[in-house]
């Protein structure tokens, strides 16, 4: 995804969007070329909400990580015994 994407990337709506996509290709209503646009407008917008999905695991996970590390940090400040010097 490009930087302009990811500005006017909305995931709720776009995952909204795909859910219409899908339930008009199960219809089956469309015609061939319509299904043709639409399935590539539906790949299109998985692999955007995929992206958004995989950069929001990544941002958790380094939150995670940096809590671990406070924590970390945390005990070992709070083990020190001066006493020992």
């Amino acid at each position: 995804m490009t930087k302009k994407e990811e500005k006017s990337f909305n995931f709720e709506s776009s995952l909204n969007e795909l859910e219409k996509l899908v339930d008009a290709l199960e219809n089956g209503d469309l015609s061939l070329e319509q299904s043709l646009q639409d399935f590539e407008r539906g790949i299109h917008l998985t692999r955007a909400c995929q992206s958004a999905l995989t950069d929001a695991q990544q941002k958790v996970q380094i939150l995670l990580e940096d809590k671990e590390l406070e924590e970390g940090n945390k005990s070992s400040l709070e083990d020190y015994n001066k006493d020992s010097l």
